[in-house]
């Protein structure tokens, strides 16, 4: 699972700086560039208050963050077109529209 670079695409997507996630999640802006980078692997609870202030629903970047290796059988095809779609729903809403996990 590559949660750094599912935050990384969210955050993105909805246009928010890594300050601004850092400051609204109660982490520093190192700890983020850190996770982001895939140097750090963030708990749980640390991974839900990144989504909360991203206000991305967890399974989301969960799901973002599945490589084909942890999908089983024959759905390893359709990951890529899962993710591009909600990639697709994230951009199209702006940070205040927002889902609140």
């Amino acid at each position: 699972m590559e949660y750094g670079r599912a935050l990384k695409i969210c955050r993105a997507a909805v246009e928010l700086s890594q300050q601004d996630v850092a400051k609204r999640a109660g982490i520093t802006k190192s700890y983020l560039s850190l996770v982001e980078g895939g140097k750090r692997s963030p708990s749980l609870a640390t991974l839900e208050k990144i989504c909360k202030a991203m206000r991305v629903p967890p399974h989301l970047v969960m799901l973002l963050a599945a490589g084909p290796q942890d999908i089983p059988g024959p759905e390893r095809e359709k990951l890529g077109e899962v993710a591009q779609s909600l990639l697709q729903l994230l951009t199209n809403r702006s940070p205040k529209k927002a889902f609140s996990p």
